[in-house]
């Protein structure tokens, strides 16, 4: 499965780089877009810093993850003949991980200004798996209106909320949790933490 991970401005960019490694790891194809937004909090949240041309972000995180060129790809903003900007060249879901307010307004009002608007536009009108994962608090009325739009029109809302019920001892196990949702949507196994009514070793919890 190749699987498009576009990256905006809200805070979150760790979520964006551990669903990334994830996916690579359980085999999956990986093509990202970052906005400009998002750049710059991937800087300020991770202390990282991306190249900002498409092709450099691409050997960056091909080196870093430690895959080639057809497992991971980048694609600029502005890339109208990239594969997920036509219905006829996408070939999988999509999730925008961190989705900003801005994306999530754009999204949901069709504005398809950019190839991430577009290709969750795509994603929409041919009824493929769309994943968005906003981080704000609290919500105004329009992000909740604009959230209800977009899961009547089959997108899923997938809010950075993580749990506690798993008794999380770290950052990295906060984070694993939100990750391992998106990847429950997208139907890819992995071991990230177990299910609700599973021990660790995966045996069934029972009184």
């Amino acid at each position: 499965m190749r699987v498009c991970l576009a990256v905006t401005g809200a805070s979150g960019s760790v979520y964006a780089l551990r669903l990334l490694e994830v996916l690579l790891q359980a085999g999956c194809d990986v093509d990202v877009i970052f906005s400009k937004a998002a750049l710059l909090v991937f800087a300020t949240e991770t202390g990282l810093s991306l190249p900002p041309k498409p092709q450099a972000q691409a050997q960056w995180l091909q080196q870093r993850f430690g895959v080639d060129d057809q497992r991971l790809r980048a694609f600029g903003r502005d890339d109208w003949m990239a594969p997920w900007a036509s219905g006829s060249g996408q070939p999988g879901p999509v999730v925008v991980c961190p989705c900003s307010t801005g994306t999530l307004s754009a999204i949901a009002t069709g504005a398809s200004d950019n190839l991430i608007e577009r290709a969750a536009d795509v994603a929409l009108k041919e009824r493929r798996k769309l994943v968005l994962v906003p981080r704000e608090t609290p919500y105004s009325e329009i992000h909740l209106r604009h959230m209800l739009d977009l899961t009547r029109m089959g997108a899923v809302i997938l809010p950075a909320s993580p749990g506690f019920y798993h008794q999380p001892a770290t950052i990295d196990d906060l984070v694993d949790f939100v990750v391992a949702r998106i990847l429950n949507q997208l139907g890819v196994q992995h071991q990230l933490m177990p299910s609700w009514g599973q021990s660790a070793s995966g045996a069934t919890e029972r009184d």
